[in-house]
């Protein structure tokens, strides 16, 4: 890894502070570099402002003038009521150089943040980076497929059961395991339910995780009926597009739900939480309609496998998720 990708890995990795409580805006991460030393930093504030690269200029100040500013997404370029763009704040900064790495596919400032900013003087470089595409998922696939990042949860036994033949299921996985599962609610801006699942658990789908309750996510059920108080509903997976300023949803269950947003093509990231049981109950997925067993392959990616107690945690990701 050179020098660029490392300090726009390092910018990707503030950038996750700022999820989810920068929605409706992308959580950026930005740093400034002179001399191989970090000058200031600055992630996406709560509610979408100040941007990172603001955060990071003022934190500066005098010290910006000759540094090289690391930015996950381009500089914004069109005009806000809450303030200048960062491309214009970039121009007047000083700055020697600036490294981006990823292009905003936004149409009001893809590519004219950086032409802006060359056309004041300053260098400017796009070096595609994989940690920043990571970190600005939920913002990539929403400007280009119009729907926001959809994470499915899955927590089985070793049978790839979630119940009891008679449906009674409660904790297939342990402790460490379901404090994981909250930690991810707490990176979501909206978790979902199926209608079946609400009505014989009941659940909260709270984060119950100390200095995050704050962060849990809005509660959605997929259903044609009315939402109960505190929750929203979602007639079909394909409306998912319309569920304003999130990026990021995150799909507990239950079988019938999973399947569904399977079937739509629409789950970009797999979380696969294995216990070590046999049940011989409940199948975790429904019959989501595949027609021959070669459609079933190529399609996932293994990220990560990892332990959780007696547990395993897989995470698989769609072929070029944030891709049109």
């Amino acid at each position: 890894m050179n020098e660029d990708q490392r300090w726009l890995a390092a910018a990707a990795a503030l950038a996750a502070r700022a999820r989810p409580l920068s929605r409706p805006n992308p959580g950026v991460g930005a740093i400034l570099v002179r001399e191989g030393k970090v000058v200031a930093r600055g992630w996406t504030q709560p509610g979408g402002r100040p941007h990172a690269e603001a955060v990071a200029l003022a934190q500066a100040g005098d010290a910006a003038r000759g540094a090289t500013l690391y930015v996950t997404l381009e500089p914004c370029a069109h005009l806000s009521t809450r303030g200048p763009s960062c491309a214009d704040l970039v121009c007047a900064s000083g700055l020697a150089r600036v490294v981006v790495g990823c292009m905003d596919p936004d149409p009001r400032t893809s590519g004219a943040g950086l032409a802006r900013i060359r056309a004041a003087g300053i260098a400017t470089e796009f070096v595609a980076s994989s940690a920043c595409a990571a970190s600005l998922s939920g913002y990539l696939i929403r400007q280009r497929r119009g729907r926001p990042e959809v994470t499915l949860k899955l927590a089985l036994s070793l049978d790839g059961c979630i119940a009891l033949a008679n449906g009674k299921s409660q904790w297939i996985t342990g402790a460490p395991a379901r404090a994981h599962t909250h930690a991810q609610r707490a990176k979501a801006d909206a978790i979902l339910v199926g209608g079946g699942t609400l009505r014989a658990d009941a659940p909260r789908l709270d984060v119950r995780l100390p200095g995050l309750e704050q962060r849990s996510p809005a509660r959605w059920v997929l259903t044609r009926s009315e939402a109960p108080e505190g929750w929203s509903a979602l007639r079909s997976p394909e409306a998912i597009g319309t569920m304003e300023g999130v990026q990021h949803l995150f799909v507990e269950g239950g079988a019938q739900t999973a399947a569904a947003f399977l079937a739509a093509g629409l789950v970009d990231r797999l979380l696969i939480y294995r216990a070590p049981i046999l049940v011989g109950g409940k199948p975790g997925l429904a019959d989501f309609g595949l027609a021959h067993l070669s459609a079933a392959h190529g399609r996932w990616h293994l990220e990560e496998r990892r332990s959780l107690g007696s547990d395993t945690l897989e995470v698989y990701s769609a072929r070029n998720p944030t891709e049109s």
